[in-house]
Formats: C-alpha cells, sequence, structure tokens
C-alpha cells in the first residue's frame, strides 16, 4: 500500500513537471495553434512554426548572440573563479576576510537595484549595444557564487598533493593542470551550469543594454511574437522549445559532473 502510495505520488509530480513542456511542444507543432486551437492532440501536425521563428521571426540570429554570450560567460567565469578560489584558498593575505564577506554580499544585492549603476556606468564605457557588456555583466553576478564554491573544493584538496607534485619537479602551472584541476573539475561544472543558466535566462540587462535587434537574445527576442491585441502562440511555444533545447543539451553533457559536484560541495569546505 505504501509503495502504490509513493508511486502514485511520483506519476502525479511528474505529470506536474512535466505536462508543461508537453503542451509547449504540441502547441509548437499544431498547425491551428494561431487559429485559437487548443487541445492535447493536434489534427494537424506541421513544422511551420519553427521555420517561421527562425527565418523570419529571426530567432537563429538571437539564440546566436545568446549562445556566444552563454559561453563566454561560462568560460571567463570558470578561469577567473578557479584562481580566485585559488587565491583566497591556499594563501594568506591582507584583507582575505573581508574578500570572502564582501562576495557574499555582492549575492545579497537586488539585481533590479543595479540596473541603472550598471547602465550608466556601460554608456560611459560605450558597452551599451554589445554582447560584450553583457557578458562583462553576467560575470560581475555569477563571480561569487563560483568563487565560494569552488574554494571549498581547493580547500578540500589536501596540501601535501601539491607539494609531493612541487618534490616531483613539477611548476606550479603543472601542478595546477595535473593535480589541482582534475580534483575540482566537478566544482567547476556545478558553477558552469549555474553561470550558463544565468547568462541564457537573463532578461532585464538583456533588454535594457540592448537597443539594436540584432544584438538581443533569445529572453528579449520571445517578445517579438507577443502582440498589443493578438499572440502567435505557434510561434511562441516554437520559440520556447528553441530556447530550452540547449538548455537540455548543456544539461545532459554536464548531469554526471553535476551531481558528483553537488553532492561533493554538500560535505567539502
Amino acid at each position: 500500500m505504501r509503495a502504490a502510495a509513493k508511486g502514485l505520488a511520483v506519476t502525479g509530480v511528474l505529470v506536474f513537471t512535466l505536462f508543461p513542456v508537453y503542451l509547449m511542444i504540441v502547441t509548437a507543432l499544431n498547425g491551428e495553434a494561431n487559429a485559437g486551437s487548443r487541445t492535447l492532440w493536434p489534427d494537424e501536425w506541421t513544422l511551420d512554426n519553427f521555420a517561421y521563428v527562425v527565418t523570419e521571426g529571426g530567432f537563429g540570429r538571437y539564440l546566436t548572440n545568446s549562445l556566444t554570450v552563454a559561453l563566454a560567460t561560462v568560460l571567463a567565469g570558470a578561469l577567473l573563479a578557479l584562481l580566485a578560489a585559488v587565491a583566497v584558498a591556499r594563501f594568506r593575505f591582507r584583507f582575505r576576510t573581508s574578500v570572502l564577506v564582501m562576495v557574499l554580499i555582492i549575492q545579497m544585492v537586488p539585481v533590479e537595484a543595479l540596473v541603472i549603476p550598471l547602465f550608466i556606468q556601460a554608456r560611459t564605457m560605450a558597452m551599451l549595444d554589445t554582447l560584450a557588456g553583457l557578458v562583462v555583466v553576467y560575470l560581475a553576478f555569477s563571480l561569487p557564487f563560483a568563487i565560494w564554491t569552488l574554494r571549498g573544493f581547493v580547500a578540500a584538496v589536501p596540501v601535501e598533493l601539491e607539494e609531493a607534485a612541487y618534490l616531483d619537479g613539477a611548476s606550479w602551472g603543472r601542478m595546477f593542470r595535473s593535480v589541482l584541476l582534475p580534483l575540482v573539475a566537478p566544482g567547476l561544472v556545478a558553477t558552469s551550469v549555474f553561470s550558463f543558466i544565468v547568462a541564457w535566462n537573463e532578461f532585464i540587462f538583456a533588454l535594457t543594454f540592448m537597443s539594436d535587434d540584432q544584438n538581443y537574445t533569445v529572453a528579449v527576442g520571445l517578445r517579438r511574437f507577443f502582440g498589443q491585441h493578438a499572440t502567435d502562440w505557434g510561434a511562441v511555444m516554437a520559440a520556447s522549445t528553441l530556447i530550452t533545447i540547449p538548455v537540455m543539451v548543456f544539461f545532459v553533457i554536464a548531469q554526471k559532473r553535476l551531481t558528483d559536484g553537488l553532492v561533493a560541495g554538500a560535505v567539502k569546505g
């Protein structure tokens, strides 16, 4: 009886979680979606909504922009966060504790409170309407979490392993690549997933910083299919499906490392 109740509960959770995804895909493939058809199994299946979104809707360009920004944020964030984590975990320097406290305080500041100051700063630095400006902003928001998380992984690596590498004649760079990097790789994957999500889903700064629609990201580009008096639901759902696919692929690739990183992060540091 208890097993049946658990099975029913799990089934209910799965249906509650997956039904919106199913409805999104079905509507995107529904040839009558724009005519007001709301059905769980359309009579007419078509890829016209996807073709319209990518060609006439210009969504291919938005996907390219978002992938560029997200990957740049992940790569730059992983490098900077790892180097900063090594610094605060391995070296003793003045204001070290203050740096760690400031990292936490930055996480507490609401994003909305920083829109105007960052906009003014980006305008001063001529970084408005550029993808590089978005990358810098997203790095500022993802780095504190990444540094704090990776610090625990670096601190958990025994110093004796590094010293043994030095005794074998390894330079700091060789020790970093061959000893430290493989051991903190699960943490790097976990923080990279966080950075990717931040850059991929962010809307406020992408909307505020961009005036040229050629530089829009997917979050902002999705607005094109919402009209003042009518909404192209077929195109909206097709675009939403295209937005979801890269995130799912990224999660599938990083799944094992991500699980290892989350579990290890709960017991290390």
